[in-house]
């Protein structure tokens, strides 16, 4: 490590050969403690600085339980190779830190924007079923912990994505910067290659013909690539999505939602949480149960419908954000990720962790 931080109240930081970085309690019988391992994933064109002040308060907040790693594998530029690169990247991240700290024995990820998606393939990578004798002893209660496989060796508790793009950037309100209109999306699909690369043409669902679409591919478990199971293995899933002025993610994609879906949201849920509009806990669901929905939805995309219902199929905690009160509203999909101007949305939510 180099270049190690350490401010005045109590945060430690320092930068990892790669260009990572660490942040720990600078208490040295708290840090020695911390056997939770979170990994905080940027988005599209990001670096690990995006992630720096939602770090210091996971550790200001839970010195003695957590180590976040702020991930830099992807940095830039790096980002436009593809969500299954990326993900490979990730994966190999994760594997170094865990080798470098060794007590790690639990693990959870905080991630923004394409980073969710990338951290989907990251840890469909390293899932490890469970053992044989796990599994036999808890068959009757497959909802025990022992019988649900680990993520690189380590007991997963949170996943927990910002603003991502689970159904993709294809179809109505996608990208609400092309203002819904038909022609535009349809034109964005065939040019997104030109601009973002390999991940443009995976989150537009653009594949070489005859090709399924990786994400599409990622709402199963494909070969090696445990994607579903390592998904259902966290204690908790959390999404967190913009309702309106994020520009570059709808409400749909972010939010694992139908069109029909999307609630009626009220200007705020109480004063505590200012920026919070409205709150779901989604159980798991059946294909059964999905075919009902879809027959009365009116934004109809058979390949997007594959997707929430393969997503639905593991229960999700859905936080719905606003900032329409604030003058940083236009800003939505980057203010929601958190910096120092904003951190009261970081400070209230995602530090609410139990399973910590």
């Amino acid at each position: 490590m180099e270049n190690g931080e350490v401010d005045n109240r109590g945060v430690s930081s320092s930068e990892t050969v790669n260009g990572g970085e660490d942040v720990f309690s600078s208490k040295e019988s708290d840090a020695s403690t911390a056997d939770h391992l979170v990994m905080m994933v940027h988005g599209i064109l990001g670096s690990a600085s995006d992630w720096k002040f939602g770090a210091e308060q996971f550790v200001r907040n839970l010195p003695d339980k957590v180590f976040v790693h702020c991930s830099e594998r992807n940095m830039a530029k790096l980002t436009l190779d593809g969500v299954d690169v990326m993900g490979e990247r990730l994966a190999e991240e994760v594997l170094e830190v865990i080798k470098r700290k060794p007590g790690l024995k639990k693990i959870s990820f905080v991630a923004h924007s394409v980073g969710g998606v990338v951290a989907r393939y990251a840890i469909g990578k390293l899932y490890r079923p469970p053992r044989m004798e796990n599994v036999k002893k808890f068959s009757a209660d497959a909802s025990e912990e022992g019988s649900k496989g680990t993520i690189a060796g380590l007991e997963p508790i949170n996943f927990i994505t910002v603003a991502s793009p689970h159904l993709g950037s294809r179809g109505n309100k996608q990208v609400p910067f092309l203002f819904g209109v038909t022609a535009f999306e349809k034109a964005a699909g065939l040019v997104v290659h030109w601009i973002f690369k390999r991940t443009g043409r995976h989150l537009f669902l653009n594949e070489d013909e005859g090709k399924t679409p990786l994400l599409r591919r990622m709402v199963e478990d494909d070969g090696e690539l445990h994607f579903m199971s390592a998904l259902g293995s966290f204690k908790r899933r959390v999404a967190y999505s913009n309702v309106g002025y994020d520009h570059i993610v709808g409400w749909r994609t972010s939010s694992i939602r139908r069109n029909t879906e999307l609630p009626k949201w009220e200007d705020s849920l109480n004063e505590k949480y200012p920026h919070i509009v409205y709150e779901e806990h989604c159980k798991a669901c059946d294909s059964e149960q999905s075919e009902s929905v879809v027959k009365e939805d009116d934004c109809f995309d058979k390949l997007e419908e594959e997707l929430v219902t393969g997503l639905s199929r593991v229960s999700w905690e859905k936080v719905d954000v606003s900032f329409h009160s604030s003058r940083l509203r236009f800003a939505a999909h980057s203010v929601i990720q958190v910096d120092a101007s904003s951190g009261h949305i970081y400070k209230t939510k995602y530090t609410r962790c139990p399973a910590i």
